[in-house]
């Protein structure tokens, strides 16, 4: 199962004027790397803000970013191990951003509930991505994909900036934790019996 990671390829598409653009140009992909970053403190801003079409333009802004750093440095003939690092650091923090503004605004409902999933679901979100890091460096191709990986979570965080002009905070932020923490949760177990599979191949 591949989740929304499958539409990749298609929203790549979708960027290929800017990819062009860019190699015209000889733009840097470490500049996209940092644009995420930007987009990703964009929907965090909006989300502290309760203005859901900021969050929106932040969260498709920073999906662009990830996409278009790689789709660059492949274009250009520029890829190299450091920016792998570099894009690995940027996505990460596009993903902590939007998460840390939520669990303020969890904070700032009182609500002790809503804060403890909030915390939580930042820590769950991050399981898959380990999961694939460390398959990687156990020799194992990079796995993506899953029910519930960047794409998804992008997405319940949208559906969750939306939520709060109808419905109390704290509620929406406890059910959107529960949704990230059970896919991300399941996502990793699928990632890892994916990796034990490959390195079985390894090992044999």
């Amino acid at each position: 199962m591949r989740g929304l990671y499958a539409a990749k390829p298609w929203f790549t598409r979708q960027l290929g004027r800017i990819v062009t653009v860019a190699v015209d140009r000889g733009w840097s992909p470490d500049a996209f790397t940092a644009a995420g970053v930007a987009f990703a403190a964009v929907a965090a801003g909006g989300l502290l803000a309760g203005w859901w079409p900021l969050v929106l333009i932040g969260l498709v802004g920073r999906l662009a970013g990830a996409n278009l750093d790689g789709a660059v440095a492949r274009a250009r003939g520029v890829s190299r191990p450091f920016g792998f690092v570099l894009n690995e650091i940027g996505d990460r923090a596009s993903d902590l951003l939007p998460s840390a503004a939520l669990s303020i605004v969890a904070w700032q409902t009182g609500s002790l509930a809503a804060l403890v999933l909030a915390l939580v679901a930042i820590t769950a979100a991050s399981l898959p991505t380990f999961v694939s890091l460390a398959a990687a460096a156990a020799g194992a191709p990079r796995i993506n994909g899953g029910p519930f990986g960047k794409t998804e979570s992008a997405l319940a965080v949208f559906l969750m900036s939306m939520a709060f002009s109808w419905f109390p905070a704290d509620a929406v932020i406890g059910v959107g934790s529960v949704v990230i923490i059970a896919g991300s949760t399941v996502t990793a177990a699928t990632r890892t019996r994916a990796a034990h599979r490959h390195l079985q191949l390894v090992d044999a």
